[in-house]
């Protein structure tokens, strides 16, 4: 029977074989098994849209090309092509043992610039997957040169660096859709955070792990990030403390909330929110320690984002109502807010709210929104009900997000 599936796979074996790549290969450039490949390519499974894009771009091929028939075109250089250059260089790119390693204070600039870059760039993605492969690469030589020398202060300065290095490719992989490469990274920050006997950037390596199990969809992986925080806390206040410290752990405190809220225990996360992350949050002040962006804003940031995930809309709109975002460093953390924004309104059927969000979000971050599965969503709703009168503009928005 000639399905949707079955043309949708027909097309994905079609490109494959043109890249003259076998599906191992593109099963593992993807993060997924060459089993699960083999059954979309049989039509008998339908891929989720971040594992669509992921074949898209191993393939070198529009969205729209494994999608619609009208689409003619051969593979070609595609703007998330950088993308497989990071997944090989995180799974063991190594430069020649006999190279000089690249000195602890330039790695330092250079992790520090992808990481402003990272935080405030529209174009964040495109600029990350340039610069991440060969800084990669250059870090991990740089800790394998330590580690047969003599110099311990370069040593530990390399191994903060790669802690870093490895909190940012954590929040790349995950929002690339990655979450596969995101543990790995996660895992690594830890690694040398712990080596480099770092315990502000210990705790910040576990509050990274904690976000990618939030994204992880297995049955109690959710309970393990709260756990992994948890525990993560308890370590914190064995250690002198130091503003940075309480910042963390304040991050780490939101974790476990979000936590709480996405297993619908709801009394549990207000109540962490006011008793914990609120306490600590006047204690810190706005901040970003360790990239987290902990502070009294994001506090009232999850306090909306409870209610928006509880189901109460107008509270959750009254809440958001009283944040000023424009404080907070991070792009992505303004982006993530203005999401649930337009969450609350599509709850409440406002459909021209949602539109206007949508727009906001396309000026402010787009290409976090055309790899925002919910944001797509949202496009996608929208244009099932969307009003005559603003018909053709939903439908713009969404040819440019590669939603038709």
């Amino acid at each position: 029977m000639d399905s949707p599936h079955n043309r949708l796979g027909d097309r994905v074996r079609r490109y494959r074989k043109a890249t003259g790549r076998s599906q191992p290969v593109i099963a593992g450039l993807c993060g997924i098994s060459v089993r699960y490949l083999s059954l979309i390519e049989g039509g008998r499974k339908t891929p989720s849209v971040d594992v669509l894009a992921r074949l898209a771009d191993e393939l070198e091929v529009p969205i729209g090309a494994l999608l619609n028939d009208s689409i003619v075109t051969e593979p070609t250089s595609s703007p998330d092509r950088a993308a497989s250059d990071i997944a090989r260089a995180l799974m063991g790119y190594r430069r020649p043992a006999s190279t000089s390693a690249v000195p602890a204070v330039v790695l330092r600039e250079r992790v520090e610039s992808a990481w402003a870059t990272w935080q405030s760039s529209k174009t964040r993605f495109s600029e990350a997957e340039e610069a991440l492969p060969a800084l990669i690469g250059d870090v991990e030589h740089a800790i394998q040169a330590h580690r047969r020398g003599t110099d311990a202060e370069a040593r530990r300065d390399t191994l903060r660096t790669a802690a870093d290095l490895y909190g940012l490719l954590r929040s790349y992989c995950r929002r690339a859709g990655r979450l596969d490469l995101s543990l790995m990274a996660a895992d690594r920050a830890i690694r040398a955070a712990e080596e480099a006997d770092d315990p502000v950037r210990l705790a910040s390596a576990q509050w990274n792990l904690g976000h990618v199990l939030l994204s992880d969809e297995r049955a109690g992986a959710v309970e393990e990030a709260k756990e992994v925080a948890l525990t993560a806390v308890d370590q914190c206040s064995r250690e002198a403390d130091t503003p940075d410290l309480t910042a963390v752990r304040g991050a780490l405190e939101l974790v476990a909330v979000v936590a709480d809220a996405r297993q619908r225990r709801w009394w549990d996360a207000r109540q962490r929110l006011e008793k914990k992350a609120a306490v600590l949050g006047d204690r810190a002040g706005e901040g970003n320690v360790q990239r987290t962006v902990f502070g009294p804003t994001n506090v009232s940031l999850h306090a909306m984002s409870i209610e928006m995930l509880a189901g109460e809309a107008a509270e959750a709109l009254r809440l958001a109502d009283l944040v000023d975002t424009t404080v907070l460093p991070s792009r992505e953390r303004r982006f993530t807010f203005g999401l649930e924004v337009a969450r609350c309104h599509d709850l409440r059927g406002e459909d021209a709210a949602v539109y206007v969000h949508l727009l906001g979000l396309e000026e402010l971050a787009p290409e976090d929104l055309i790899r925002s599965a919910q944001g797509l969503a949202l496009v996608n709703g929208l244009l099932g009900r969307v009003r005559p009168t603003y018909r053709d503009q939903v439908t713009g928005l969404a040819e440019r997000l590669g939603v038709i």
